[in-house]
């Protein structure tokens, strides 16, 4: 149980002096009515050694507030000598002996509710006797309780995403002055509760940044220093929050005229190839609206020819030459035509034939290049690198026709290289075939 035990003379205990005659002592001696053990007699007859003092703590000197069904207990303590009569009183009147217990001791005096009611609440005064003298000491007790909940709530206007509520206070503030109220909104779709607006002292508000689309119900809580009703009204109407109307405005501009006679970007370039293998020819052509792309030989329109292929995409333009013969060498040219012009480019295509004549032709002559240039041409010399790493090689390999134009890495291969002395310090290099170790083309 609780007590105030904090012992400390207070301002608010009095000591009052009542004059008795010999008279009046002569007849409580003598009179009927006094039994025998009554402490009145005793008291008059008896010096006063000590007055009688009340120490009210510190905690009683404002007023004491407990909530509905808390326990009060209350332990005031006192001074006199000897042991004076301590006597309580309820606003004025004697004690509820159902509801309150008072124990009186030789320096305290106990005051007991175990289960206080709002009834409980008001002015107790404890009074002192000892002979003619009287100490008293009042506590104000208040006992609340929770607040009743807010009147007539409802939903006076909703502008764009605000909603505007009125209510009215509760008719039980729970004995205590009410602290403001708390507002609240959920979303029918979610139907969970959010807290808008706590200790709000008005019986109005105005609820804002409401989501569009959505529909709003809203209650409101009263609250005391108990705390919050343990009911709340909600509003009988929906605030629906409508979605305005969204236009959208274009905005004019003036439209750019991509339209542009052909043009190439990349020309054709020349080329030699050798009979039997396949030649690409490529181009590239910008132009809008797309052009037509034309390709012609010789002037001539080769388009219907199944020895040709011709593709065109994303503006690049090829030109495949299948097999190509001796006959089909010449000048190609790439036409583009659209509304606004026309545009062409040409190109060379030279092919040479096979045989061992005309490769050792070109190996005689690049040997010739090379030793003009100062250049070893022996095998104890420059030996393999007379054969350039990258490049246009030319071999020639026994029993095997001339390959080139194409490019292998030296490492592909392994020759031995027979050196013959022909005329005027001109070497004529033949080509050996031997087994690959790593695995050659």
């Amino acid at each position: 149980m609780e007590a105030a035990t904090a012992a400390e003379v207070a301002s608010g205990p009095t000591l009052k002096v009542k004059e008795v005659s010999p008279a009046d002592a002569e007849e409580l001696q003598t009179s009927p009515r006094q039994g025998a053990g009554s402490p009145i007699p005793q008291l008059l007859l008896s010096p006063i050694e000590e007055n009688p003092k009340i120490w009210l703590p510190r905690a009683l000197r404002q007023t004491y507030i407990r909530k509905v069904g808390d326990i009060v207990n209350l332990l005031i303590p006192f001074q006199g000598k000897p042991k004076p009569r301590a006597t309580w009183t309820h606003n004025g009147c004697a004690l509820d002996a159902s509801r309150v217990s008072v124990r009186n001791g030789e320096r305290d005096s106990i005051l007991f509710i175990r289960e206080a009611q709002r009834a409980d609440s008001g002015r107790y005064q404890l009074s002192v006797q000892l002979g003619g003298l009287e100490a008293t000491a009042t506590i104000d007790i208040l006992v609340i309780e929770r607040p009743g909940p807010p009147q007539s709530i409802k939903l006076t206007d909703v502008s764009g995403s605000n909603a505007t509520l009125e209510w009215t206070p509760p008719r039980d503030t729970g004995n205590a002055a009410l602290l403001g109220y708390t507002v609240q909104k959920a979303d029918t779709k979610s139907g969970l509760w959010f807290t808008v607006l706590e200790h709000y002292r008005r019986t109005s508000c105005t609820v804002s940044n409401l989501i569009a689309g959505n529909s709003y119900a809203f209650r409101v809580f009263a609250e005391n220093q108990c705390g919050l009703s343990e009911t709340a009204p909600i509003t009988a109407d929906l605030a629906h929050i409508q979605k305005a109307a969204t236009v959208y405005k274009t905005k004019g501009f003036a439209q750019r005229d991509f339209s542009e006679a052909p043009k190439f970007t990349q020309p054709l370039a020349d080329c030699t190839t050798v009979t039997g293998y396949d030649t690409q020819l490529f181009c590239c052509v910008r132009a809008s609206p797309k052009p037509k792309i034309i390709w012609l030989k010789n002037k001539m329109d080769i388009q219907g020819d199944p020895k040709y292929r011709a593709l065109t995409n994303l503006g690049i333009c090829s030109l495949e030459i299948r097999k190509p013969g001796p006959f089909d060498g010449g000048i190609y040219t790439c036409k583009a035509v659209n509304s606004l012009g026309e545009a062409s480019v040409d190109c060379r295509v030279d092919v040479k034939g096979k045989g061992r004549i005309h490769a050792l032709r070109c190996v005689i002559s690049s040997l010739q290049r090379w030793k003009s240039q100062g250049r070893d041409t022996s095998l104890d010399g420059e030996g393999f690198g007379l054969i350039p790493i990258s490049g246009p090689l030319i071999t020639v390999i026994n029993r095997m026709y001339l390959r080139s134009h194409f490019y292998f890495p030296l490492s592909h291969f392994f020759l031995s290289i027979l050196i013959l002395e022909y005329r005027k310090n001109c070497y004529l290099y033949f080509a050996k075939e031997e087994p690959e170790a790593q695995g050659g083309r």
